[in-house]
């Protein structure tokens, strides 16, 4: 299912030709962007959605959780990422408490990132407790994206960021979670850190897209932080990324040259100057 496009640009990506991948075999590519560079970059290259994750509060402020992130600058961080990739489908992450207080939160709250960030679509994290939200959303029109099994806004409950699913009621609650907030409409799902067979089981027993980070080759797609697919930060590889690049190495070496070439008085030369 493909909608129409521009002459000469490739098809645009919608909720609806994601779900209609399920069952096909074919495999859908997500990334994180914060900004308008990287998500140019990103829909040049052709990935099929762009997750502005608040994964950002970690990667971009510093900080060491996902919780400090505000719907202000989800919204801010949207609008960006959306003027830089403006046909691809983007995703923006509800943060922390902008939706578990209740269901008109959650409504408003997804409102203002589609009316001021642009998003195509909001992604909740959670299962039996957000599928009311979900049916709701969905009901008034926003796409909605779940997240299950690891979910960095309950790190305090999990003890840590720490893979769930490995005993058998954790397992069984993964699991429900999951049919949850598919039942109640969300076209794709991602599945974090969880056993690599309890993501295939997942992906099987769903009939929303399953995109996975640290769950298994099994799922319907991927998605990775931009952070550590770019290899932006040296210090920092978790197990469940691949580095495509070493661009923090990069980075650092360029710095490195400007302010030698600075010092030195190498730069600017007379190329790099106007008469």
């Amino acid at each position: 299912m493909i909608e129409a496009s521009a002459p000469g640009k490739r098809p645009a990506v919608s909720a609806v030709t994601l779900a209609a991948r399920k069952g096909t075999g074919e495999r859908t590519a997500l990334v994180t962007a914060y900004d308008a560079a990287y998500a140019r970059l990103a829909e040049e290259a052709g990935v099929d959605a762009i997750l502005v994750g608040d994964s950002l509060g970690m990667v971009v402020q510093g900080q060491s959780s996902t919780l400090p992130v505000t719907l202000d600058e989800m919204v801010y961080h949207t609008r960006m990422v959306t003027r830089g990739a403006p046909r691809s489908h983007v995703v923006a992450d509800m943060p922390f408490l902008s939706y578990q207080a209740s269901v008109e939160d959650g409504m408003r709250a997804a409102g203002r990132l589609l009316k001021e960030g642009g998003a195509a679509a909001v992604k909740v994290e959670g299962g039996t407790t957000v599928a009311p939200l979900i049916a709701r959303l969905v009901a008034a029109g926003i796409p909605v994206m779940g997240h299950v099994g690891m979910t960095p806004q309950s790190m305090h409950l999990f003890g840590g960021f720490k893979v769930q699913g490995r005993t058998a009621p954790q397992r069984a609650h993964v699991l429900e979670d999951a049919r949850a907030v598919s039942a109640a409409g969300a076209y794709a799902t991602v599945i974090e850190s969880v056993p690599r067979d309890l993501g295939a089981e997942i992906t099987r027993a769903v009939t929303a897209l399953t995109i996975g980070i640290g769950a298994g080759p099994d799922c319907d797609g991927q998605v990775l932080v931009m952070h550590d697919l770019l290899g932006l930060d040296p210090s920092w590889k978790p197990r469940f990324a691949r580095r495509y690049a070493e661009l923090g190495t990069a980075a650092r070496d360029a710095f490195a040259a400007f302010t030698a070439d600075v010092k030195s008085g190498a730069f600017p030369a007379d190329r790099e100057s106007f008469e």
